[in-house]
């Protein structure tokens, strides 16, 4: 990771092999470890990966061109260098808070359901040109939530996900984006967190999945 990394950067890296990334990496026994200074080249070897996942920067996720320009380029990439057979992804990002201050929101006159909007024409649209079928429907369960009593306990600054909740309910998207295994009941559920947000948060992701373009009031 390089934190906000745009696919711009990324394709750059890839391109010029710049050893520019940490790779945080997390064993099957539990243990993480963090190395700097490695490149995206690297990191394609190191493992046969089941599955790659590719996102925009938060604040460019709703803008078409910046998908447009530097997917389809990386997307080859990677391919040049994974032999395994592996799964593509995007991850669908979330709207910002609409008291959120990030410089970015101005892309979308600072209303959230602007940029939510934009954010699901852009992945569909980018879907659609990579071929890159399975979509990781993030943004659409934090939209879902805000719909909830969770609403303002998702994010923790006006942009990046509440380190509980907000967290919670991403992992939930991802957890059955890629298992296909309903999350609904299942009994993880965070320290702090109650058993209601719990239901809340569930059911916001397995709406999110079952329909990732439009929002479902949670009940």
């Amino acid at each position: 990771f390089i934190g906000g990394c745009t696919l711009a950067t990324h394709y750059n890296c890839a391109t010029t092999n710049k050893a520019s990334y940490q790779y945080s990496k997390r064993r099957a026994d539990g243990t993480k470890s963090i190395k700097s200074g490695v490149s995206l080249e690297s990191v394609l070897l190191d493992e046969d990966w089941d599955i790659i996942t590719f996102q925009q920067q938060s604040g460019l996720s709703g803008i078409y061109d910046s998908w447009k320009c530097h997917l389809p380029l990386l997307l080859s990439y990677v391919k040049s260098i994974v032999s395994y057979p592996t799964t593509f992804m995007i991850h669908q990002t979330w709207a910002y808070d609409e008291s959120s201050t990030h410089g970015d929101f101005k892309r979308y006159s600072h209303s959230q359901e602007t940029m939510y909007r934009s954010i699901v024409r852009s992945v569909s649209s980018i879907s659609r040109l990579t071929g890159i079928s399975r979509i990781i429907p993030s943004g659409t369960a934090i939209q879902n939530a805000r719909t909830t009593p969770l609403k303002d306990s998702i994010t923790r600054d006006g942009y990046h996900l509440s380190l509980n909740v907000g967290r919670y309910i991403a992992a939930c998207t991802w957890f059955e984006s890629l298992f296909h295994k309903c999350v609904v009941g299942n009994p993880y559920c965070p320290k702090g967190m109650d058993t209601k947000n719990k239901f809340y948060a569930q059911r916001a992701a397995h709406a999110a999945v079952s329909c990732p373009v439009k929002t479902i009031k949670i009940r």
